[in-house]
């Protein structure tokens, strides 16, 4: 069967289980809708988590980040796990603890301001918003090129599907979704890179066979006989020399950089909403650390297989294309040639594909091709001349990545108006049935927003996403962390923290990414910070804030106090005050 075909059947079993599971799983209360009752296995919270953590981002776009970046890639692995670490440590029990369904909420009742809360669920609309950007436009990505649509048609798709199991089923039903999810996403991100694990090396553990010798196999497959015996990694690295790069293994970003891009990213995963809700939705207390726990194994297994994926798909690319007539392109390049993210430009008339350094649009570089780097984690199949039913594998797992992130998201967006500005601010007074409306109209609504960020991007998948990040690191990662260890934390200092990281962060990242996009370089950015590093000062910020703040405002009133210090220690909650 053709590619197509496959990419149908595999894609069509995958969201008539995910209708299935959110049909049978649907929400009839708001305590279901928020929070799944609170009646989660920390096992399949670990897997859902696992899920709502790895978007099109990680799925997609790592791996290709990777090939692209060798060594400087590390700092999303290094980042992205460690986030979890932070997460089991300070956050998850904790939140568990306090019992309530939003972290809007949370804030609220422990700054005893619902100025707080506002700004916070401000805060949470706003990162969820530019991250679900990403996740719609991956599901187009994948549509348009295995399914034989428009990538404004595979958006309004994924919508659809969408908009049904969020609608309905709230967390209940997008857990349990989720979990499916992580199944379908994992398992198709691990057969192709064993697959090609064998084929080069015969090792058929990806994160071994990327370090290990290639095969008469593997070399023949290169097109080169006498790399036989040599490993992998040098011949990459050979081949990147070659064509004017810099060695794959070696690193060109300063270390300043990747320290701070990796903070970011771990304090940032700390802070996304729509991880820390997942914490609300376990048994126990001690069930939220084992969850995390759980989440970072199944994380893992995809994190620890990205470089390898990385390492294969940029040798197998480079081998397939470079130095090839455009008339003998293989047959994987002429497929994504009709999606517009692979372009040849045949500069000096020899109608031969060269790749070298530079900008293949620029008159004076020699490079004649355009890869967009989202690809690279989607076409590693093809290129690798795998089975049509494995490539079509890949794209079921793309959009199963996308999709459960994009539900998880779109919950937090819908809780955020529903419960933190409609029940918990303009109208109090207002019944569980009526919640439970506004909760799906919210979420509804937010869906439509989304599928036009996924039509009309503010910019790639991976320059959204790092938005996403340093916006939740300058904001809800100092005030939750100072909250919960804190008791002298106070509201005064809380506001001023969050708004100061947050304007700082969106106005350096807006300022090198879209108004002088010429400046974002080494160069230009302050102190050698890239936008992607610099939550790590908007949370300097937020913390300084704070506590000079602090220092100069009335201290919490004692019951705050009270509350904070029942939130670490055995006992029951101190019951936080209904009114600020």
């Amino acid at each position: 069967m053709s590619i197509l075909t496959w990419t149908w059947i595999l894609t069509g079993l995958s969201f008539a289980l995910y209708i299935y599971i959110a049909y049978a799983t649907r929400a009839k209360s708001t305590g279901d809708f928020y929070a799944a009752e609170q009646s989660v296995p920390p096992i399949l919270n670990g897997m859902a988590t696992g899920a709502d953590w790895m978007s099109a981002a990680s799925f997609i776009s790592m791996a290709g980040l990777i090939s692209f970046m060798g060594r400087d890639g590390s700092f999303y692995l290094m980042g992205w796990t460690g986030g979890y670490v932070l997460l089991a440590m300070l956050f998850g029990p904790y939140l568990r603890k306090y019992g309530k369904f939003t972290i809007p909420q949370f804030m609220g009742d422990r700054y005893y301001s619902n100025s707080i809360r506002v700004l916070s669920l401000m805060c949470a609309i706003f990162v969820s918003f530019t991250y679900v950007a990403g996740q719609m436009r991956g599901v187009g990505v994948v549509f348009s090129r295995f399914m034989g649509v428009s990538i404004n048609m595979g958006v309004i798709i994924g919508m659809a599907l969408v908009f049904f199991y969020a609608t309905l089923g709230g967390m209940k039903g997008i857990t349990y979704t989720q979990v499916a999810q992580y199944c379908v996403l994992i398992t198709a991100y691990l057969i192709p890179a064993i697959f090609i694990s064998m084929m080069f090396t015969g090792n058929p553990i990806p994160q071994l066979g990327m370090g290990s010798q290639i095969t008469a196999e593997g070399a023949a497959i290169l097109g080169n006989p006498a790399d036989q015996g040599k490993y992998l990694l040098d011949v990459l690295n050979g081949i990147q020399k070659d064509l004017g790069f810099a060695a794959y293994t070696s690193g060109i970003r300063p270390r300043i950089d990747v320290w701070f891009i990796t903070m970011s990213l771990m304090i940032g995963t700390a802070g996304l909403p729509h991880i820390l809700i997942r914490f609300f939705t376990v048994p126990k207390m001690r069930d939220a650390r084992s969850s995390a726990g759980y989440a970072l194994f199944f994380i893992a297994l995809l994190y620890t297989t990205a470089p390898a994926i990385a390492v294969f798909a940029r040798t197998n690319f480079v081998k397939s294309i470079h130095n090839v007539k455009y008339e003998a392109a293989p047959s994987w390049f002429k497929n994504w040639e009709k999606t517009g993210l692979v372009k040849f430009v045949d500069k000096n008339g020899d109608g031969v594909m060269t790749i070298a350094k530079g900008k293949w649009d620029d008159p004076k570089s020699a490079n004649e091709v355009k890869i967009d780097q989202d690809i690279m984690v989607l076409a590693n199949p093809e290129i690798a001349k795998l089975p049509n039913w494995v490539v079509g594998l890949i794209g079921a797992g793309g959009l199963a990545a996308a999709l459960s992130t994009a539900a998880g998201l779109l919950l937090v967006i819908s809780a955020a108006i529903s419960h933190d500005l409609m029940k918990g601010i303009l109208t109090p007074d207002m019944s569980e049935k009526a919640e439970l409306m506004w909760a799906r109209f919210a979420a509804g609504g937010a869906v439509c927003i989304a599928g036009l960020f996924g039509i009309y991007p503010p910019g790639f998948v991976a320059q959204v996403v790092a938005f996403a990040f340093g916006l939740a690191a300058a904001s809800f990662f100092p005030c939750i962390l100072m909250g919960i260890f804190n008791k002298k934390a106070n509201k005064e200092g809380a506001l001023v923290g969050m708004f100061v990281g947050i304007v700082f962060v969106a106005g350096y990242i807006s300022y090198f990414k879209f108004i002088n996009p010429s400046m974002n370089n080494a160069k230009g950015w302050w102190f050698g910070i890239s936008p992607e590093g610099i939550g790590t000062v908007g949370a300097v910020l937020n913390f300084v804030c704070m506590w000079v703040v602090g220092k100069f405002t009335p201290e919490p009133p004692q019951e705050i106090q009270d509350l904070v210090g029942s939130l670490r220690y055995p006992g029951k909650l101190v019951a936080p005050p209904t009114q600020h």
